[in-house]
């Protein structure tokens, strides 16, 4: 059971990140349109790219992080289990 609740939370993290990534090109493209006074729109445009795009690596990034080190100990957990069977 506890398997099953991870292998879901990481299909959803996966979903969040897609979404996330859709909404930072909206985002982008929303602001190219409807700059505020005194800033050029592809300016704000790229600065939402580039900074959510950096927010999102380093969000997933984390977040897989601590996936990979859960999935890497219980791998671990079952090779020393099947060498103590020996």
């Amino acid at each position: 059971m506890r398997d099953l609740f991870i292998n879901l939370m990481e299909k959803l993290i996966h979903v969040i990140v897609v979404i996330a990534g859709i909404g930072i090109v909206i985002g982008a493209v929303v602001a190219a349109m409807n700059p505020p006074p005194g800033v050029p729109g592809i300016a704000m445009a790229l600065g939402i790219l580039i900074g959510g795009a950096l927010y999102l690596i380093i969000f997933a990034g984390f977040v897989y992080l601590g996936l990979g080190i859960y999935q890497n100990t219980r791998r671990t957990a079952e090779a020393v289990e099947r060498m103590g069977g020996r």
